[in-house]
């Protein structure tokens, strides 16, 4: 494996020489610039960036920690925060919790380990002074954890008053809200407040039912909308707490030779790819995963860079109507 002193020799300069221009430190000509470069490429060196990292206090690189990498919306958002990241200069390091708090405490040692220049946490397993103990810049996403700990949502509320006020004007006479686990200390719970205060305020017959904590389980979703349908039969409204859930009451109601939209109207969350590629296409509370990802990144740097960053950032959400409803 080549080394600096290999560069040195080849091109005939001290190490100094190299090391100043691997790190862009101090005058160096365009010249010795691209006669480096191709010493490296013939040599086929590669810098060692731990080491380089520790010398210059900046790895550029971000830690990117998620619940669930195969989950469609962690995935168009982590793909987007790659887009902005690289854009930037700036590499991702993805971690996969799957809501593991020992994972996810073993990422974060990792991440630090590494060097990264700052986290993006998708995934709130821990204590709330674990998180500020890390002593890293930080964004979370769909959780507030701190004062000092900038977080980015999508406006929750709003989200699930307008899917609860469309089936409503829909016609709709008992609604079912199939919410995320409502015992986490996430954003997302206000999609389900705000389902109730709308139900509240129409006097509309109702239920609640919430996924299981741990994680995105689609045979628990099979199980729990059979159970829903096969409990209450008339049900002929659905706000489902993202589109997946959306995607499986739609194939129970085809099961059950329910006809949607007439027989029971469905609205999802999230406005991911699939919902709009399945038939009949779902109705949709659309998240801005786009401007998630940019703003993640635009946050971490701000404070990389030592800049005073906003604290809240609640990005608005778009009702998107297909053919569920």
């Amino acid at each position: 494996m080549s080394t600096i002193k290999d560069i040195a020799e080849k091109v005939g300069v001290s190490v100094t020489s190299i090391s100043r221009v691997l790190n862009n430190r101090g005058y160096i000509s365009g010249k010795l610039k691209k006669r480096v470069q191709e010493a490296m490429d013939e040599l086929n060196y590669q810098p060692n960036q731990v080491a380089r990292s520790l010398i210059l206090k900046k790895s550029n690189i971000i830690g990117l920690i998620i619940p669930d990498v195969s989950h469609p919306f962690f995935g168009e958002v982590t793909n987007h925060i790659e887009y902005y990241a690289d854009k930037n200069g700036y590499k991702i390091l993805l971690c996969n919790s799957q809501l593991n708090m020992v994972k996810e405490k073993e990422y974060i040692n990792m991440l630090k380990a590494s060097q990264v220049d700052g986290i993006i946490m998708g995934s709130h397993t821990m204590d709330i002074k674990e998180y500020t103990s890390i002593k890293l810049p930080m964004v979370t996403l769909d959780r507030q954890i701190a004062d000092t700990i900038p977080y980015i949502s999508s406006d929750n509320y709003k989200g699930g008053e307008l899917a609860t006020n469309l089936l409503i004007n829909k016609g709709c006479k008992k609604i079912a809200h199939i919410s995320g686990n409502l015992h986490l200390n996430l954003l997302a719970k206000l999609r389900h407040d705000a389902f109730k205060q709308v139900i509240t305020n129409n006097d509309m017959e109702h239920i609640v039912l919430q996924t299981d904590l741990n994680g995105f389980d689609y045979d628990e979703y099979d199980q729990l909308v059979t159970k829903m349908f096969l409990e209450n039969p008339d049900i002929d409204g659905v706000f489902a707490s993202s589109d997946i859930i959306a995607a499986q009451v739609l194939k129970e109601c085809h099961r059950l030779g329910k006809s949607v939209p007439r027989d029971v109207k469905i609205v999802g969350y999230d406005g991911i790819q699939l919902g709009k590629l399945i038939t009949p296409a779902i109705t949709t509370i659309k998240q801005p995963t786009k401007e998630i990802g940019k703003m993640a990144v635009r946050l971490i740097m701000g404070q990389i860079q030592g800049e005073a960053v906003s604290q809240e950032n609640i990005l608005p959400i778009e009702l998107i109507e297909r053919e569920t409803t």
